[in-house]
């Protein structure tokens, strides 16, 4: 058991936009608490910055995307190939 339970609406919230900077929808995964479980999202801009704003999000970099990707990869096929494959 967690000694230093958080709350839940104190959890880090997780945004990976996936669609193009000028696109008018931006399609996104979404994650509350922990980045490598998201649901994948899409609004329009507009909508999207203020969902952004009210969840206090934090822009995953990329080598948190990195290490999802190679950790989806790892599911997928049973060992992840790495960047060089």
């Amino acid at each position: 058991m967690n000694p230093n339970p958080q709350r839940f609406d104190q959890l880090p919230r997780y945004v990976r936009v996936r669609s193009e900077p000028d696109a008018t929808f931006v399609e996104f995964d979404f994650a509350i608490g922990y980045p490598d479980l998201f649901v994948e999202l899409v609004l329009p801009r507009e909508a999207f910055t203020r969902f952004c704003e009210r969840n206090r999000v934090r822009h995953m970099d990329a080598r948190m995307a990195e290490a999802i990707d190679a950790d989806m990869e790892k599911w997928r096929y049973g060992e992840s190939r790495g960047p060089a494959d």
